[in-house]
């Protein structure tokens, strides 16, 4: 090997070198991609299978240690109780077309409803604007007899590294989370899932329920392929370069 061939040789290890990392990066970003696909389609045909026709009881409360979110999240309900309207927790959040169509900031109200049995179960009455988080400004919607109600199970809210942390002394969250809840309020016997109230009005139009998508997009096999595509291209740039430089 000549001296000239063996400079050109180790003239490519550093982009040879970046063009891995960046094809194992861009690889990656596309099986991500299909790992999601998969994921979302499993929600879609829970939400299918779950979500329409006409309300079961939710779990007995002897169930609820082993409750599970893949095995009941998204089913159609419907419960009986007495709301406590005292300990009702607003969770802050962004509305689609609350109001004339357009996203506004508000609030998801959460309120324990005790059942017959003593048990509480936290619902998700629905979104309220962010001048109608004081109840009073909404005393319609404070039923205080026995209410029926049909929903959707949901699984407690994840938080991640940007959810701000609850403020429960000012009554303030940021995550429809029954166990954060449960803990500052003192409430025991508490199910572990939510539900979501249906489109039913209330009365006074507020909370409004019916939040809960269940169209959800799907377009993650464009992604990949997108990801895939430029590693493709990626691997024939280089193959150019590599060309150019050893025939330069």
């Amino acid at each position: 090997m000549t001296a000239a061939s063996l400079h050109k040789g180790r003239s490519l290890l550093l982009p040879l070198l970046a063009t891995l990392i960046a094809l194992a990066i861009l690889i990656g970003l596309g099986t991500w991609q299909l790992q999601r696909r998969a994921w979302k389609e499993s929600l879609i045909e829970q939400i299918e299978t779950r979500a329409y026709g006409e309300p079961s009881p939710i779990v007995p409360e002897t169930e609820w240690a082993t409750w599970r979110a893949d095995q009941d999240e998204f089913r159609k309900v419907r419960v009986t109780g007495t709301f406590l309207h005292d300990l009702e927790a607003p969770v802050y959040g962004l509305a689609p077309g609350a109001r004339q169509g357009a996203p506004v900031q508000g609030y998801s109200i959460l309120t324990p409803l005790r059942l017959t049995t003593g048990a509480i179960v936290i619902v998700n009455r629905g979104f309220v604007p962010a001048d109608l988080k004081d109840p009073a400004t909404r005393p319609q919607g404070q039923p205080q007899d026995d209410v029926t109600l049909t929903g959707l199970v949901r699984a407690p809210e994840a938080r991640n590294a940007f959810t701000p942390k609850d403020e429960p002394q000012k009554n303030l969250w940021f995550a429809r989370d029954p166990h954060a809840i449960a803990d500052a309020r003192k409430l025991e016997r508490v199910a572990p899932f939510l539900i979501d109230a249906d489109t039913t009005p209330n009365p006074g139009g507020w909370p409004r329920g019916g939040q809960t998508q269940l169209t959800l997009p799907n377009n993650h096999l464009q992604y990949a392929l997108t990801w895939y595509g430029i590693a493709l291209t990626l691997v024939g740039v280089f193959g150019v370069f590599v060309w150019k430089r050893i025939k330069g």
